[in-house]
C-alpha cells in the first residue's frame, strides 16, 4: 500500500512540474539543408553558454609551426 502511495504521489508532482513549466511552445524540429533545427521552444539564447572561439590558423607558416 505504501508503495502505491509513492507511486502516486511522484506521479502528482510529476503532473505538476510539467504544467507548471512556463512554456506554451515548446518548439518543434524543422530540417533544412542537411541539418536540423529546432524552431521555437522556451530556449532563450542567453541562457546558452557561449561557444568556444575558433582556433586562429596562421597563414604563411608551415603546418608543424600551427597549434
Amino acid at each position: 500500500m505504501g508503495a502505491l502511495a509513492t507511486a502516486a504521489a511522484l506521479a502528482g508532482v510529476a503532473v505538476f512540474s510539467a504544467s507548471s513549466a512556463g512554456c506554451a511552445n515548446p518548439g518543434q524540429y524543422v530540417q533544412r539543408d542537411g541539418y536540423v533545427e529546432l524552431v521555437g521552444g522556451c530556449i532563450d539564447s542567453r541562457d546558452l553558454p557561449p561557444a568556444p572561439p575558433a582556433p586562429a590558423i596562421h597563414q604563411g607558416e608551415p603546418s608543424f609551426f600551427q597549434q
